[in-house]
């Protein structure tokens, strides 16, 4: 099986990241027991499907990557396993603001090594997005991962099953999605359609402004402001947008701060962030618990 090596610059710890995935419920990402991160995704030409087993053994220096796919290039998984784990962004500078603010120092001292853990692409997150609107996110998690199941490519990695989402034309393709209303298929067959015409790609997302890419996803159908910052920031990965959105963490923020709970009031605070606050944000949501 073919491997590569990623080598972090500036702190990262793979069980960080592992156990982020098991309390995620999107991910619905089962506990491991043996430290080995193994994924299943549609690679991002949307055309592929791509198995992978991460291990960073001691949880110090390289991250290693042994991986299979019915056809995607090497530089792109390459490419892709970094955008997910956060190791395409150089975070040599993240201890600084730690050092800079107290209160983010004691998260990053409480959740040592953990950067964001993105889905695998904007298209999966968007989809997310659809499927989870006005749903408890257990349930929405369960049918996510029925679809995968049902449609999308079963993969041994690591000597253990794991299902990848439908590939974009195989959703776009079906009649109707298990679990959701039929406004809401129509949504994901728009959001399918959208990925395969390049619309929801990762790299073009972030190398626009940021609030001209989330203008540029709420053009999208079903696709709100809350929704378009999820897509920029776990789904295409940028590392630096203050959620205007998210009512979670403007509270953990507001209450760490004491500063009033808009965004508005807190976009200052974010401000000493840069370029870090899409993971700085993680940290205080995962310090809410």
């Amino acid at each position: 099986m073919p491997t590569f090596s990623l080598t972090p610059k500036g702190p990262f710890a793979l069980s960080a990241a592992l156990r982020f995935l098991a309390d995620f419920t999107p991910a619905a990402y089962p506990p491991e027991d043996d430290g080995v991160l193994r994924l299943a995704f549609p690679a991002d030409d949307g055309l592929h499907v791509v198995g992978c087993a991460v291990r960073q053994p001691g949880d110090a220096g390289d991250v290693r990557v042994e991986w299979s796919s019915d056809g995607a290039g090497p530089a792109a998984v390459r490419a892709q396993v970094a955008r997910v784990l956060s190791l395409d962004v150089d975070g040599s500078g993240f201890p600084a603001v730690g050092r800079a603010d107290s209160r983010v120092g004691r998260l990053q001292s409480e959740f040592p090594g953990l950067r964001p853990v993105c889905f695998y692409s904007p298209y999966e997150a968007a989809a997310w997005t659809v499927i989870g609107n006005r749903l408890r996110m257990t349930r929405a998690a369960a049918v996510k991962d029925g679809l995968a199941r049902t449609y999308g490519e079963a993969l041994t990695v690591a000597g253990r099953e794991r299902h990848a989402f439908p590939l974009p034309a195989v959703l776009r393709a079906l009649d109707s999605v298990p679990g959701v209303s039929a406004v809401k298929t129509e949504r994901l067959h728009a959001l399918a359609e959208a990925a395969l015409d390049g619309r929801l790609d990762a790299a073009a997302l972030r190398a626009l402004p940021p609030e001209d890419a989330l203008a540029r996803l709420r053009e999208l159908p079903g696709i709100g402001p809350f929704s378009a910052e999820l897509i920029l920031i776990r789904g295409a990965g940028h590392p630096d947008v203050f959620p205007r959105a998210e009512h979670r963490l403007h509270a953990a923020m507001a209450e760490a701060y004491g500063r009033a709970e808009t965004p508005d009031a807190l976009a200052p605070v974010a401000a000493g962030w840069r370029p870090y606050r899409s993971w700085v944000s993680l940290l205080f949501r995962a310090g809410a618990g």
